[in-house]
């Protein structure tokens, strides 16, 4: 048996891993990386629009603040985040930003004076303040009050990304590519490592560690089409749910992107339509405004994704081989605009779709994007079953998401939750010493090996590629936008039977190294589970809160169902997780259950919010109007984060005075 020992393991090499890392490198920590892929192609890359932080700099941007951001996320969230973790993350998000401009990213910037912009189909003229030129940017993205993602053009997420991993490789950071981590090294309270297999030779290999953080992505690829990346297939979440002891959080909550390329269903950013672009049907017809008539096309991207699939329902959509899309156009925003701001989608246009956008329109429909469930963790990253085990990113439910992410938070997360969460696993690293338990890591090498085993040696028939596209189209047809309890039952029913035949696989190839079929066959099984997971959580939420659409119960159901589904799986022979949930404390909450701004206000108010609110308003009445908006949020809910993270942040705004609605300068 091959042992790697190690102080902080990561497994994952995208932006949270790296994050993660880099943290523990900083405090003298041995460290390593596990990664399928060589870092820089992680899909951490594929982000393009921008990251959420509330720096103040634009002139779109003033008077943001981490108040704002809070207020903007727990809303976007549909109440279902834990408020504590959005606080912290809306601390940190400007310390993240600026400490990425000194590793090296290339921030689009304020240029002082005139701008012209498109606001709501309107030329629009903005007035940059002399004292901004220079500074960090952002634009418009659904969801927001301010003007808050922070950007690149449209490729923020390949630059942080390089950037990161370039500030890896000078810290000496080793990234073990090609290795696939396959079941965590655990004795039902603490996890020890991972057991991993390398892709090339076929070799296992036992990684044990202090800590171990799973930051692997999403698991967007239970779904038939997806913008996410192929390696985002959920087997960071399936190694946690496994070990029969660690939980999976909001597995039901999935996030369908609005504006994805049909039929390949490659994103095109937010930026398209935060900076202008509208959203077209089969007429030409602009009917955004007619559904929501404040935000229209920068409506939160749940609500978006579900306006646009009434309107193709309504028989809008334009007829496709592919089937019924929409239109997204950016021509309004002119080929410089384009072509400086918004080049990765120029060239999917050109290269996927043989169009150009400073001309043409651009089919689009809502596609699967997001996760927002993952490995359940506390505030400080740690799964509260295994002592140890660490999570981060998409991979976790930290849970700064709730049942709907704003775009921008996504990326921000990586970085700012990285950030956060690497210097919490620093210190269980320094506080713990490293337990070598070769007899523990020998018996979860032999099972991996034995699976291993009986799929090249057994007489196993049935195909890991036909299991996962019939999971796929499982998922894709009866978990999507809009749910309801006959098709989620059906799902349940189908992935159940297809679990079974799983336990059948056989192998084609018989070989032990470099073998695709053999990956496919460890993995599909796995990716059943958490589609299970997703499917069962979804039919037993029997409301609507942000992307779980129940049609059947078309109502946020606050009083029955403010709360967190946690899934697991005791018995590893069982068809389906255990199900439990974790109750969400209004009388704990800064921003207590409220209206979103979407549509009709339908919600079912749980019975603590009246008090909640009463509570809240006698508070500040106590304080006084002389507190300061710290003062008055330390006394509504104090959240703690790592002394070096705790300094208020600094804004262009806290030395200017604030603008007047001249000074914003806007000239249509």
């Amino acid at each position: 048996m091959k042992l790697i020992y190690t102080d902080s393991l990561v497994v994952g090499a995208g932006l949270a891993g790296l994050r993660v890392a880099i943290a523990s490198k900083e405090r003298g920590l041995d460290t390593l990386v596990l990664s399928l892929i060589p870092a820089k192609r992680s899909h951490s890359a594929a982000a393009q629009g921008g990251m959420q932080a509330s720096l103040g700099n634009a002139v779109k941007g003033m008077g943001d603040d981490e108040d704002v951001h809070f207020q903007d996320t727990v809303k976007g969230s549909d109440w279902g985040c834990d408020q504590d973790v959005a606080r912290m993350f809306a601390h940190c998000a400007p310390k993240a930003v600026r400490e990425l401009a000194t590793w090296g990213v290339p921030w689009s910037r304020v240029s002082a004076g005139p701008r012209d912009v498109i606001v709501n189909a309107q030329k629009v003229t903005l007035h940059e303040a002399q004292e901004a030129h220079g500074l960090i940017n952002a634009r418009d993205f659904g969801g927001t009050k301010k003007w808050r993602t922070c950007y690149t053009a449209d490729g923020t997420g390949h630059s942080l990304l390089y950037a990161m991993d370039n500030k890896a490789i000078s810290m000496d950071i080793p990234v073990h590519e090609r290795i696939e981590a396959l079941a965590l090294i655990h004795d039902g309270k603490r996890c020890h490592g991972v057991i991993a297999r390398c892709l090339i030779t076929g070799e296992l290999r036992a990684y044990v560690a202090k800590s171990t953080t799973i930051a692997t992505g999403g698991y967007g690829r239970i779904y038939e089409v997806s913008t996410n990346a192929i390696i985002c297939e959920g087997i960071g979440q399936a190694l946690a749910l496994e070990t029969g002891v660690a939980t999976l959080g909001n597995m039901e909550a999935v996030q369908f992107h609005p504006t994805a390329i049909v039929p390949v269903g490659i994103l095109t950013t937010e930026g398209c339509r935060g900076d202008g672009g509208l959203l077209r049907d089969k007429d030409g017809y602009r009917f955004m405004p007619d559904y929501e008539s404040d935000k229209k096309e920068l409506a939160s991207r749940d609500v978006v994704s579900r306006r646009m699939t009434e309107h193709i329902r309504k028989g809008k959509g334009v007829d496709s081989p592919y089937g019924p899309h929409l239109w997204l156009d950016i021509t309004l925003l002119g080929r410089k605009h384009i072509e400086t701001n918004l080049r990765e989608v120029q060239e999917i246009c050109e290269n996927f779709l043989g169009i150009d956008p400073a001309k043409d329109w651009i089919p689009v429909r809502p596609t699967q994007h997001y996760s927002m469930g993952g490995i359940r963790t506390n505030a400080t990253g740690e799964s509260p079953q295994l002592k140890g085990l660490f999570s981060v990113g998409e991979a976790a439910c930290w849970d700064m998401h709730g049942f709907n992410r704003l775009g921008g938070n996504s990326l921000a997360e990586t970085v700012v939750g990285g950030m956060i969460i690497g210097k919490y696993v620093a210190d269980f690293c320094e506080n713990n010493s490293l337990e070598i338990d070769t007899q523990l890591a020998e018996r979860f090498m032999q099972q991996v090996q034995s699976e291993i085993d009986l799929l090249i040696e057994g007489d196993g028939h049935e195909s890991a590629f036909a299991l996962k596209r019939e999971m796929q189209r499982i998922m894709m047809d009866y978990v999507g936008i809009f749910r309801n309890g006959p098709e989620l039952d059906k799902a349940v029913a189908e992935l159940k039977v297809l679990l079974e035949r799983s336990r059948k696989l056989g192998l084609k190839c018989k070989k032990r190294h470099a073998n695709p079929e053999l990956v496919e066959a460890l993995r599909v099984k796995r990716m059943l589970k958490v589609a299970l997971t997703v499917a069962c959580g979804a039919a037993a939420r029997t409301e609507s809160r942000g992307a779980h659409a129940r049609e059947d119960f078309p109502q946020r159901n606050d009083r029955d169902w403010l709360n967190r589904t946690l899934a697991s799986w005791p018995d590893a022979d069982a068809l389906e997780p255990v199900l439990n949930y974790e109750a969400l404390d209004v009388m704990k909450m800064e921003l207590p259950p409220g209206y979103r701004g979407y549509g009709i206000n339908n919600a079912i108010v749980h019975p603590d919010t009246e008090k909640r609110e009463q509570q809240i308003a006698n508070i500040l009445a106590e304080l006084g109007e002389d507190a300061d908006r710290y003062q008055r949020q330390r006394a509504l809910m104090p959240f703690e984060l790592p002394e070096s993270l705790q300094p208020n942040n600094e804004r262009l705004s806290d030395t200017l005075k604030s603008p007047s609605a001249n000074a914003l300068g806007e000239k249509s």
